[in-house]
C-alpha cells in the first residue's frame, strides 16, 4: 500500500513538471511575439509621432527630404499577395486532389517528394531565378501582349497597361506564388488523405463521379483544415522578402498596373536598412516591420475567427 502511494504520489510530480515544462514553453513563445512587436513599435516611435497616422496612407518616400510614407509598400504587399494566392490555392488544390485521388499510386509518392522538395528551395534562388530567367521571358513574351491586348478591356484595363519591362507587381506575384504552392499543397494533401477510405468508396457505391465525390464529400470534410492551409500560405506569402525584391522592382511609385514596378513592405526594409542614415529614416523602416507585423496577424485572426465559425456550424 505504501508502495502504490509513492508511485502515485512520483506520477503526480512528474504530471505537474511536464505540465510546467508545456506551459513554459507555450508563454515563452508569447513572450518572443510581444517582445517583438514592442521592440519594433518603440524604435518606429519617432515615425509614428513625427508622420502621425498619415504614415500610414502617405505614399511619398524621400530620404532627403526625410519624408516618409508606408502606402506604397503596404499597397504593393497586398496586390503581390493577393495574385500569389488567386494562382497558388486552385493549382495547389488541383495537385492535391490529384495525388490524393486520381493518380495511381506508384506515382503518389514521387510526385509528394518533389513537392516537398520544391518548399526547401531558399528563397533567394527563387528570386534569382525570377531576375535571370523569368523576368526576361514576361519583358518579351507576357507583357506586350497583356499591354496590347487586356490593357483595352473596359474598367480593369488599366491594370494591365505598363511597359514591358518585365519587373513589376504581376511577376512578383507569380514568383511568390511559385513558393507557397509547394507550402500549401502539402497542408491540403494531408487533410484530404484524412478523409475515411469507406466514405469515399460508399461515395463512388451509389454512383457520384469523381467530381462530386471531391465536391460534396471531400471538401466538406475537410474545408477547415483547408481554410487554414490557406490562410497560412498568404501569410508566407505577405512576409516574403528575397524572391520579391529581386522581381518587384523596388520603385517608390503608387502604380493601378500590375505592369509597372512597385515596392512591398519587406523588400524596402531589405533593400534599404544599411542606407538609413539618420533616426527618421531607421525609424520609418521599423515602423513599416511592425505594420507588417500587425497586418499579418489580422490576416491570421481572421483565419482563426472563421475556423471558429467553421467549427461552431458543424458542431449544430
Amino acid at each position: 500500500m505504501n508502495l502504490n502511494s509513492q508511485t502515485d504520489s512520483k506520477d503526480q510530480r512528474n504530471d505537474r513538471l511536464f505540465h510546467y515544462v508545456v506551459k513554459s514553453c507555450a508563454i515563452f513563445v508569447l513572450l518572443i511575439m510581444l517582445a517583438a512587436s514592442f521592440s519594433m513599435i518603440w524604435s518606429g516611435k519617432e515615425a509614428f509621432q513625427t508622420f502621425g497616422f498619415s504614415f500610414i496612407w502617405n505614399s511619398s518616400w524621400d530620404p532627403i527630404e526625410k519624408n516618409f510614407g508606408a502606402l506604397v509598400p503596404i499597397y504593393g504587399t497586398l496586390v503581390t499577395s493577393l495574385i500569389a494566392m488567386l494562382i497558388a490555392v486552385p493549382v495547389s488544390f488541383g495537385i492535391a486532389i490529384f495525388i490524393t485521388n486520381i493518380a495511381p499510386k506508384w506515382i503518389r509518392t514521387p510526385i509528394a517528394t518533389a513537392i516537398e522538395l520544391l518548399a526547401g528551395i531558399p528563397s533567394i534562388i527563387y528570386g534569382m531565378w525570377g531576375l535571370f530567367v523569368f523576368v526576361p521571358f514576361m519583358a518579351d513574351h507576357i507583357y506586350p501582349w497583356v499591354n496590347d491586348h487586356m490593357g483595352t478591356w473596359p474598367l480593369i484595363g488599366p491594370l494591365f497597361q505598363g511597359p514591358p519591362i518585365g519587373l513589376g507587381m504581376l511577376t512578383a506575384g507569380i514568383v511568390l506564388s511559385i513558393m507557397i504552392i509547394p507550402f500549401v499543397s502539402s497542408i491540403m494533401r494531408e487533410v484530404f488523405a484524412t478523409v475515411p477510405t469507406p466514405l469515399i468508396e460508399s461515395a463512388y457505391a451509389v454512383g457520384n463521379t469523381t467530381w462530386e465525390v471531391i465536391w460534396d464529400i471531400v471538401l466538406p470534410y475537410t474545408r477547415s483544415a483547408v481554410l487554414g492551409g490557406i490562410f497560412l500560405g498568404l501569410g508566407r506569402a505577405l512576409g516574403e522578402t528575397m524572391a520579391v525584391t529581386f522581381v518587384l522592382g523596388n520603385a517608390h511609385q503608387l502604380s493601378l498596373s500590375l505592369l509597372e514596378p512597385g515596392n512591398s513592405i519587406s523588400a524596402t526594409i531589405a533593400n534599404e536598412f544599411t542606407e538609413a542614415d539618420s533616426s527618421i529614416y531607421l525609424s520609418s523602416l521599423l515602423a513599416l516591420g511592425f505594420i507588417l507585423f500587425v497586418v499579418t496577424f489580422i490576416v491570421l485572426a481572421i483565419a482563426r475567427f472563421m475556423l471558429g465559425r467553421l467549427s461552431r456550424r458543424e458542431g449544430a
